[in-house]
């Protein structure tokens, strides 16, 4: 089988990206050496290439100014993870230093509570940057699109037959997979939310793809087949999703659907009728499985993800909306620099010595656990390093604000875009969704 130059660069960044997949998102401090390492490879490799090299200083030269705020950014990360003296610590982080003279500590400290993980995010969001690098370097024609959008429909397909599978076996613990969740579908994830949203990804690729082929069908080419099997991939991914039982993996589902066929029947210029059908059928295909497999009660209980218990104990319960409250009261005692990239485990043990560690790493809001993290002005630097996207009305469009809204309810509810694999596919596909008219021909077939 012949293969073009292109796809041999696609296909190890695929293959890139199913590894990853296949250790929980990568969502550990090793993994995210590893991350690094084979983004790292990868991106050298890629720089072997004219064309790829002529693509990177177009993009860097298009976004100098975004480029130059996301380096301060990386460079204000390193400052978190300094060792200063108790007198200068004082005046970054005057709450740590408390707690040091408590301990009576008088060694020089850093304003991350936790320097390792504060260097471990440092190497992922540099592991970040360079995948983006090389999706632009890459993928730069309306086909390659196509071939992201499968791969990732294929990919999470996989992914539902394999936590399905496992699932209705009871989740037995297979190798290294260690499952908490023995009533929910995580697959190679070990957080049920986690891989709801990473699944998402894949079922938003899976209906994208759909539209295309649908759209090319419409012009005489002869994707009949390839009409039925992404139908077959997009329903199995919804099984997933709902046999996850992540009220918040679940509730995304839910407007998503509707998001695309309110968008399809009253919005778009083209109507797809076939389109607008498969997504109807999502919904009562939805609505029945639950039904009948599951008792008609779950049907509305798993969408009201912001009364989810995290049970530790039998007389102790905290709900997702008290973590986040926490998260939200820690950011005034760390207003401007923050307690540290990957801090808030080692916040939430000193806060609450009382309770066990399980759900002590992370604030369950992104939003909130990266403002408290960052502090107001890394998160401000943050902020800047991509706000000239809003600026521009030619990225106003339905993907882009189904994608805003996508973000904005799993920053501010859950902690699934702390994880490395869902941070790369999102980013990817704001990509995706803005200065659409770099590529080329939609319908151009080589490469």
């Amino acid at each position: 089988m012949y293969f073009s130059q292109n796809k041999k660069y696609q296909y190890l960044y695929f293959i890139l990206l199913t590894t990853i997949s296949f250790l929980n998102g990568g969502n550990s401090n090793i993994l995210i050496q590893i991350n690094f390492i084979l983004w790292g490879a990868l991106f050298l490799y890629c720089l072997n290439n004219k064309n790829y090299c002529t693509h990177l200083r177009f993009f860097l030269s298009d976004n100098k100014k975004s480029i130059f705020l996301f380096i301060i950014f990386l460079l204000y990360i390193v400052f978190q993870i300094i060792q200063f003296p108790p007198s200068i610590l004082k005046f970054f982080s005057i709450e740590k230093y408390l707690y040091l003279n408590l301990l009576d500590y008088k060694l020089n400290s850093a304003i991350s509570f936790s320097p390792s993980n504060t260097f471990f995010q440092f190497l992922n969001f540099i592991s970040i940057f360079i995948s983006l690098l090389i999706f632009k370097m890459i993928f730069y024609k309306r086909i390659h699109i196509v071939r992201f959008y499968f791969f990732l429909s294929l990919l999470g397909t996989f992914h539902s037959i394999f936590a399905v599978l496992i699932y209705l076996n009871g989740n037995p613990e297979l190798f290294l997979l260690k499952n908490p969740y023995k009533d929910s579908a995580t697959g190679f994830f070990v957080n049920r939310t986690v891989f709801s949203v990473f699944m998402m990804i894949c079922f938003i690729s899976s209906l994208e793809y759909m539209k295309i082929i649908d759209k090319k069908y419409k012009l005489g080419e002869d994707l009949f087949f390839s009409k039925i099997y992404i139908r077959i991939f997009t329903v199995f991914i919804a099984i997933a999703i709902i046999t996850s039982f992540s009220k918040l993996g679940n509730f995304l589902m839910l407007i998503t659907v509707v998001l695309y066929f309110l968008n399809n029947q009253f919005y778009s210029e083209n109507k797809n009728i076939a389109f607008g059908y498969i997504l109807l059928f999502i919904i009562l295909f939805d609505i029945l499985f639950m039904s009948y497999f599951f008792g008609s009660t779950k049907l509305v209980q798993r969408f009201a993800f912001l009364t989810e218990d995290f049970s530790l104990g039998d007389t102790n319960k905290f709900s997702r909306l008290e973590i986040i409250k926490f998260g939200l009261f820690e950011i005034k005692n760390f207003l401007f620099f923050g307690y540290g990239l990957g801090g808030f485990e080692y916040l939430f043990k000193l806060k609450f010595l009382q309770m066990s560690n399980l759900f002590a790493n992370h604030a369950h809001s992104s939003l909130i656990e990266f403002i408290g993290e960052l502090g107001i002005i890394g998160f401000l630097i943050f902020i800047l390093s991509f706000i000239k996207i809003f600026f521009k009305k030619i990225n106003y469009n339905f993907n882009f604000f189904m994608l805003i809204t996508f973000t904005i309810i799993i920053l501010v509810f859950d902690f699934s875009l702390h994880v490395p694999i869902n941070q790369i596919l999102i980013t990817s596909f704001f990509l995706l969704t803005i200065n659409k008219n770099l590529f080329f021909n939609p319908y151009h077939q080589s490469g």
